[in-house]
């Protein structure tokens, strides 16, 4: 049977050892905090050898800002690198260190990023034999372990990385492009980040179509138990039904009034049902960035940050991974020293396989590289994420949580719906023992036997409305994303750093609201380049770029399918005229100068209504009707008497002389 290019790459990716007994080590790695570490762990080495541990600080290349001279796309869509500015020191550095080492090693980090980092720093260097190592902790065994099975550069998870980055650098330019010469100068548009938007923007959309519809909750509040008649153990019951008639709503509260009078509320069932409660697998990078914004309130770029820094400590395993595995190694850890400090009652092993069908990230879930270390970090931020991730892997390698389940429905004379309180309480604690912010509220009820007698207080009935669905937060669009295979673990906290600083999503209170100027960006792109920045057509080419990392696409297959006809659509595009207004405004909003109609325009600021006669006449109003306000001065020049003025261009913020300079 013939190998697949991925058996072969596997096989020629292994080399020998080299004997280091004496000899200088060169290891480049990216992070000065990372170098730090390694270089700890080395020089506790028994291998005789000499280590120098030197870091990049991140990407040492990249593709000009000029996009003609960024990629011959007739020849293959070769990319022309440049070194980063600033780089230069860093180069020639590790030149003049590479020159003076027997053995060379990449250190960089285990994923596809990682590997073009190496790659970049291999050709801006020019390495002639450089080994590549990799390891999934920062830990003396792991370091150690790692630098006697090194390998060479991995050309298949290099090209993916690099596919990624001209394929976003090809649709960012060709879209931005289109956007500014149709829409506004300066705004853009991304291959990931917009459909991100659209998702936000189509939440939205429902948001403001939602019809509110009106229902009534109805309660009841009174004593349960006996002896409890001294209002101080009241307890709230819940109508089991939500009428959407006042009259009926009414109906109930009268009949349970009546009850109160004449006291013959009673319990007409008790239902306790015993429940085993599960914990969660060990984090991945979604979900770990999710629960560390719903519990911490640390966006996902902070959480990754603070992520990078715990791992180049050595204190948590790689952060970018869509594995829940834990090695068999740190599971007989975790097992040892739970039953030490829980009790052996409190652990269960378990096995956790990954739900995601591209998990490639890394070997293992996100835990500590120590169970026993039980805090870690230099700050409080690092500290209360080293403790999250602590909890839960601990809690995922333990028993399960034993509740007890109550519900009394109670009900009066009459015909209406029953009223039911539920409660719950904790028989085994298990995994909550080292999770107890996961366990939630208990609410535990009184003892109480069918037909018992409530003194039930008052009865009562609110008016509610029917709300829409809530705006995504942090966490629940990193959810989305992952639901619908948009992105990769690498690059969630990047997708909605791009959207908030571009000024087409703001947070309220931890929700994410797209701005006119996003909402008129994703429209401009679904009307136009739907099928772009639809769910299907992104996630199908995530998981082309995978078949690159694994060896079964071709970096020139890959980008050649999808940039021609991208481009055929783009030019189709090309004939479309430009957005000069949003639609006709309100007819009862007329122009302050000219009382002509207004139509609904983008500036930068937002939304606003113009007058229809523009530029003939310069008539403005907010969207809201009201008459925009003259821009004041910042001062006023004591030369010339005029006042000064802080502008925005396309550049930024400037000073200008005069309100107005032609």
């Amino acid at each position: 049977m013939p190998k697949t290019k991925k058996q072969i790459n596997s096989e020629e990716l292994k080399i020998n050892p080299i004997s280091k007994k004496g000899q200088k080590v060169l290891v480049i790695v990216e992070s000065p905090a990372k170098a730090k570490t390694i270089a700890k762990y080395l020089t506790e080495a028994e291998d005789g050898s000499s280590y120098t541990v030197v870091a990049s600080v991140g990407h040492v290349r990249d593709l000009p800002k000029n996009n003609k001279k960024a990629i011959d796309i007739p020849g293959g869509f070769i990319p022309h690198y440049e070194i980063s500015a600033g780089k230069e020191n860093v180069i020639a550095n590790i030149r003049d260190l590479a020159k003076k080492s027997d053995v060379i090693y990449l250190a960089t980090d285990p994923d596809r990023e990682g590997e073009a980092i190496a790659w970049h720093v291999a050709q801006a260097v020019g390495l002639k034999n450089p080994q590549r190592v990799a390891f999934y902790e920062i830990t003396k065994l792991a370091v150690q372990e790692a630098i006697k099975h090194p390998r060479l550069i991995d050309e298949n998870l290099k090209e993916a990385q690099e596919a990624r980055r001209v394929l976003d650098r090809l649709v960012g330019y060709d879209l931005s492009g289109l956007i500014w010469k149709k829409v506004r100068y300066g705004l853009s548009a991304g291959r990931v980040q917009s459909p991100a938007l659209r998702i936000i923007v189509e939440r939205e959309r429902e948001i403001k179509a939602f019809n509110p519809e009106e229902y009534f909750v109805i309660t009841s509040t009174g004593n349960l138990g006996s002896g409890k008649n001294d209002n101080k153990n009241l307890y709230t019951f819940n109508c089991v039904e939500e009428p959407k008639k006042q009259n009926e709503a009414e109906r109930i509260v009268k009949i349970g009034q009546e009850g109160v009078k004449t006291k013959t509320w009673k319990v007409v069932s008790v239902n306790e049902t015993k429940a085993k409660r599960s914990p969660k697998p060990p984090f991945t990078t979604s979900t770990l960035q999710q629960a560390a914004s719903s519990r911490l309130g640390f966006s996902p770029s902070r959480t990754m940050g603070l992520a990078q820094r715990l791992y180049e400590s050595g204190h948590i395993t790689y952060m970018r991974t869509d594995s829940t595995n834990i090695s068999s190694v740190a599971l007989k850890d975790i097992a040892s020293y739970g039953k030490d400090y829980f009790g052996s009652e409190f652990m269960q092993p378990r096995t956790w396989s990954s739900k995601s069908k591209n998990a490639q990230e890394a070997h293992e879930a996100i835990r500590p590289t120590s169970i026993r270390k039980l805090t870690a970090g230099t700050d409080d931020s690092q500290k209360k994420l080293y403790e999250l991730i602590w909890a839960r892997t601990m809690a995922s390698c333990m028993s399960d949580a034993e509740l007890l389940r109550t519900k009394i429905s109670a009900n009066t004379e009459g015909s209406i719906p029953d009223f039911t309180i539920n409660g719950s309480q904790i028989l085994f604690h298990g995994w909550i023992k080292a999770d107890p912010d996961a366990r939630g509220e208990d609410v535990i009820l009184p003892a109480v036997k069918e037909g018992e007698k409530i003194d039930m207080k008052e009865v009562i009935s609110e008016q509610k409305f029917t709300e829409p669905p809530s705006r995504y937060s942090e966490a629940g669009l990193i959810k989305e994303l992952e639901k619908r295979g948009i992105g990769r673990p690498s690059t969630y906290a990047s997708i909605i750093s791009t959207i908030e600083n571009r000024g087409y999503v703001e947070k309220i209170n931890k929700a994410l609201k797209p701005t006119d100027t996003g909402e008129v960006v994703s429209t401009f792109l679904e009307e136009n380049f739907g099928k772009y920045i639809s769910d299907s057509f992104t996630a199908e080419m995530e998981d082309k770029l995978d078949t690159i990392a694994e060896g079964n696409a071709t970096y020139k297959k890959v980008l050649t399918d999808f940039y021609g006809p991208f481009t055929v659509d783009l030019k189709a595009k090309d004939s479309i005229e430009k957005i000069t207004n949003l639609g006709d405004a309100d007819p009862s909003l007329k122009c302050p100068k000219c009382a002509s109609p207004m139509v609904i325009k983008l500036g930068k600021g937002g939304k606003f209504l113009s007058c229809s006669r523009f530029p003939d006449c310069d008539g403005s109003l907010t969207l809201d009707g009201k008459e925009v306000a003259p821009e004041l001065p910042i001062g006023i020049d004591p030369e010339t008497g005029l006042g000064v003025f802080i502008k925005i261009g396309k550049y930024g913020p400037y000073v200008q002389l005069g309100e107005n300079v032609k």
